[in-house]
């Protein structure tokens, strides 16, 4: 991961939006998932791991994935119904004119 982030710090993606965060699951978790700078998070985990975090994002209504306990299966995690949980698309409508 840290490799990665070096080629990303001299590349053309903009500044934060890709950050990498290394430590311990259990205590990242928690704190990534009360801290309000953080739109979503995705918790592959223990289940008391997950259900900590699910707690935790309460406070600030943020989207929270969470294994419970089980690993993630990508062949299952594909597609459009995957693609909806894990994506959110805004819309802004400028009104012009009287």
């Amino acid at each position: 991961a840290t490799d990665l982030y070096q080629v990303l710090e001299y590349s053309d993606v903009p500044a934060g939006a890709v950050n990498i965060v290394t430590g311990h699951t259990a205590e990242l978790a928690a704190v990534l998932a009360r801290h309000d700078d953080v739109d979503g998070l995705w918790v592959v985990a223990e289940a008391d791991i997950c259900a900590k975090a699910d707690a935790e994002s309460v406070g600030n209504l943020k989207r929270v994935w969470t294994g419970h306990g089980r690993s993630l299966d990508w062949q299952t995690a594909q597609g459009e119904a995957f693609l909806r949980r894990a994506t959110e698309v805004k819309n802004v409508w400028v009104p012009y004119g009287d």
